[in-house]
């Protein structure tokens, strides 16, 4: 990657927190008024990465993995303890004005808009702070108001949105200034089947046709394998994965399911290397491949030379069965063969 092409760039960024240690009983808690013991949680751990112009990037792990905690440094809200964040070549935490004029924000816990103003007027107030001259705002709010579908509940009171039309509301406040770089905390969280392809459905078409760079925090892994190229897993605070997504599969996955429906009740599959019949129902069985031992192409090669096969169909492990299969078999990490994924 060209320096030039890197809109976030993080070398060796670590945040540590200051916890509390209160004694246990009552004496315990008593002493902790007089005498006070902490202890350092380590956030996030000298992490390295960049992201170039228009990427869209998944940023995944579990809960307190440091997905938020690095979120907030980018955005300027913490200060790091140690290490640099620039975005848009700018230190978040040094330059908090000029950073928010260039990256939109949007927490799926909160939301920027005023609780009892219509919908519209939380709009206009963004639009005077951001200071967006009328004419470019008129343009990206019609823009926006035809992606989102936004105009049944724009002289609607905020409190009275569901969690569906707010999160839609959300996304357009933070881009109403039309940002570069937009960072998404969980953007979806509690959303229903349709409110939730509603968004990505936006957000796929705005990283295409806008080039808006992103960034995506969330436990749904459907929206993972739905928008992002590129995956960066972090397990406490540490990343352990930073590639395409594609190859997260690709050397992750190495088992899949095959379902074959044949014509003939009565076949019998002779040995095919790397084929085990998992479960046989009339006409169709069930199969499972391993794929270190041999291509599916060859196996459904096999397959059709030896019976006439009504139906096929290949199906493989989901990103989120990987990630928790990662997660799962922590201990076995330095062991895979991705070359580079888990060095500190």
């Amino acid at each position: 990657m060209k320096k030039d092409d890197a809109i976030i760039e993080v070398k060796k960024l670590k945040k540590e927190f200051k916890v509390n240690i209160s004694g246990e009983g009552f004496a315990g808690k008593l002493k902790s008024l007089f005498q006070r013991k902490y202890k350092l949680i380590t956030a996030v751990n000298s992490i390295n990465f960049s992201v170039r112009r228009g990427e869209f990037v998944g940023y995944v792990g579990e809960n307190g993995a440091g997905k938020s905690t690095t979120i907030k440094m980018l955005t300027g809200i913490l200060v790091p303890t140690s290490g640099t964040a620039k975005v848009g070549g700018l230190i978040p935490y040094e330059n908090r004005k000029k950073n928010a004029e260039k990256i939109g924000v949007v927490f799926g816990q909160r939301t920027q808009l005023w609780w009892d103003l219509p919908v519209r007027e939380s709009f206009d107030l963004l639009r005077v702070i951001f200071r967006v001259a009328r004419p470019a705002y008129d343009y990206q709010m019609e823009k926006l108001k035809k992606a989102l579908d936004l105009k049944p509940f724009l002289d609607m009171p905020v409190r009275k949105l569901s969690l569906g039309q707010r999160m839609r509301c959300d996304l357009a406040a933070s881009l109403i200034h039309n940002p570069p770089v937009l960072f998404l905390d969980e953007p979806t969280i509690g959303l229903d089947v349709l409110a939730k392809e509603s968004i990505r459905n936006f957000l796929a078409e705005m990283n295409r046709e806008e080039g808006t760079t992103i960034i995506l925090t969330t436990h749904d892994m459907n929206d993972i394998e739905h928008l992002c190229k590129r995956l960066i897993i972090l397990d406490e605070g540490r990343i352990i994965f930073d590639d395409e997504t594609a190859v997260l599969k690709k050397n992750f996955i190495h088992e899949k399911q095959i379902e074959v429906e044949f014509y003939d009740e009565a076949c019998f599959i002779k040995e095919i290397p790397g084929v085990t019949v998992v479960r046989e129902e009339g006409c169709k069985k069930w199969l499972k491949h391993d794929n270190k031992k041999s291509g599916i192409g060859e196996v459904i090669s096999a397959l059709a030379t030896q019976f006439k096969i009504k139906d096929i169909s290949v199906k493989e492990p989901s990103v989120e069965s990987i990630i928790r299969n990662i997660y799962d078999n922590r201990i076995a990490l330095p062991m895979m063969t991705f070359e580079n994924a888990f060095s500190e």
